[in-house]
């Protein structure tokens, strides 16, 4: 009984010197140490175990979601090598540019070890250095081959010098985060360093703001009108899908990247906005990484999960995922107060502008800009503005167009907004699965009364839409004034959208319900 008692304690004190053993429900163990971050490496150790098979196929993700383009992570990974519980070296080979495979020697547990190389600026790849550490996690953290859907749990050697983690990971204890699987691993980056951490409560949410650059920032400003925007995307979309979110606001650059619980984004380097315009850019920007949270990942195409890591996952959605997040980042910033009504028209002007000037609209249909973006996305060259469109800039005009023909044809009873949520609804709540292309159309003529045909015929193909026709339904129109552009010898106009009298009490109501007069 004594030597019971003795053992017990024996593992009792084990376990709390190595968390990452003490996590018995996870057969795969993750731990990364930072020693040589000056050089841009991470150290990263996996224990597997349980193991019943002679081989095992280690799988590295080439693209993150969300950011729609292969990436060479494979060729940052090297020192790999695999050892039995015993130290005993594992022979293992490539069978791709991005699976490990592992003669595990009838083993039922082992251990392998290998350093990234990130030194790489972007939303989607790791970048470390001895100031701090942006984990973006596709690039990082393998998977074994029929087991992505198993839990994960992660020890992070903190350096001295560092003393934050921010992430939308699950904390289980200081340094230890745990996923239920990979998919919850790939979408929780992590930000390692000394950035400013503040925590606050909304509508009875967990919300950590992480801030790299802090210069000039103004608590209470900021945070009341990241409350106000988490208020009114709630109001709109009527559930929140979380009970934590992070926001990671890291160094000057470019871009952002939605998760299900956080939003990793550059920013301007400091939070000294020159002018008020800079300031509400920034939280327009803010506002789209929060809104995705419903638009592309809880509500998706069904393409978009569950994915495939080792290539392109194509799509003709992505103009509803992100071209409608586009359109409502303006709705949710006008419903907080935080622009008016003439800003919003402004904003959607700007998208009118790009499309109608630029020669691509001829040649590229809006749902083959979803699909092709794969071959065109951060990758130009002389003939992409005169042969493509970006569903950035198309996507929240036909959003515009949708909603106006869905408030027309059912007197106003119905919008855009009741789409959305039905999407939400049916297809994230009930159904926990994508919804289709014809999916999406059927839910649209559900709430507009009638199909609406013509719409969908701008997305499929490079049919001019008919703006007067729709516009009109919320006693609006465009300035067709002709610009003057010595760069292009296309005839450039306007496109500001402006107010129309209105004709019908309708066309009035319609307006007033639209840009909340």
């Amino acid at each position: 009984m004594i030597q019971k008692i003795n053992l017990f304690l024996i593992i009792l004190i084990f376990n709390a010197l190595n968390p990452v053993a003490a996590q018995k429900e996870s057969e795969i163990q993750y731990q990364l140490n930072f020693s040589e971050a000056q050089e841009h490496y991470i150290a990263v150790s996996l224990k597997l175990s349980n193991l019943k098979e002679s081989t095992t196929t280690l799988v590295l993700p080439v693209w993150t979601p969300g950011y729609y383009k292969i990436l060479d992570n494979p060729a940052h990974i090297v020192d790999f090598q695999a050892i039995t519980a015993d130290s005993v070296k594992l022979d293992w080979h490539k069978s791709s540019k991005n699976k490990w495979v592992i003669n595990t020697n009838k083993q039922t547990s082992i251990r392998v070890s290998y350093r990234v190389y990130a030194n790489r600026k972007s939303v989607a790849e790791s970048n470390v250095n001895a100031t701090y550490a942006f984990l973006a996690n596709t690039d990082i953290f393998m998977f074994p081959e029929g087991k992505k859907e198993d839990s994960i749990s992660l020890a992070v050697e903190l350096p001295e010098q560092w003393s934050e983690i921010a992430t939308g990971l699950k904390k289980q204890e200081d340094e230890l985060f745990y996923a239920s699987n990979f998919d919850v691993l790939y979408d929780s980056p992590l930000y390692l360093g000394n950035q400013k951490m503040f925590d606050f409560q909304q509508l009875g949410k967990d919300f950590t703001l992480a801030i790299a650059t802090p210069e000039g920032f103004n608590k209470d400003r900021f945070i009341k009108d990241l409350r106000e925007i988490i208020l009114r995307t709630t109001d709109l979309m009527q559930h929140i899908p979380f009970e934590e979110y992070t926001f990671i606001m890291m160094e000057a650059g470019g871009g952002g990247l939605e998760h299900a619980n956080s939003q990793a984004v550059f920013t301007y380097g400091s939070f000294d906005f020159k002018t008020d315009a800079d300031y509400k850019a920034f939280l327009n920007f803010i506002t789209h990484e929060y809104f995705h949270l419903y638009n592309v990942k809880a509500l998706r195409p069904v393409e978009l999960g569950p994915f495939d890591y080792s290539k392109e996952n194509y799509t003709t959605m992505l103009w509803v995922a992100e071209g409608f997040t586009v359109y409502y980042e303006y709705l949710i910033m006008r419903d907080a107060g935080l622009i008016n009504s003439q800003e919003v028209l402004h904003y959607l002007s700007s998208h009118f502008k790009a499309i109608e000037n630029k020669e691509g609209k001829e040649h590229m249909s809006l749902e083959r800009s979803s699909f092709d973006v794969w071959n065109h996305f951060l990758n130009k060259d002389a003939i992409t503005d005169a042969t493509t469109i970006s569903y950035y800039q198309k996507g929240p005009i036909i959003a515009l167009l949708l909603d106006l023909a869905i408030r027309h044809e059912s007197e106003n009873k119905h919008s855009l907004d009741d789409v959305m949520r039905y999407l939400y609804k049916v297809y994230y709540q009930e159904q926990e699965q994508g919804y289709t292309e014809d999916e999406f159309w059927q839910a649209v003529a559900e709430l507009a009364g009638k199909s609406l045909d013509e719409l969908r015929g701008y997305v499929e193909t490079t049919t001019a839409p008919d703006y007067e026709k729709y516009l009109a339904y919320g006693a609006l129109a465009l300035d067709l004034t002709e610009v003057d552009n010595p760069e292009t010898t296309l005839v450039e106009r306007e496109y500001q959208l402006i107010k129309t009298e209105p004709k019908t009490s309708l066309q009035k109501e319609i307006r007033e319900a639209l840009l909340r007069e």
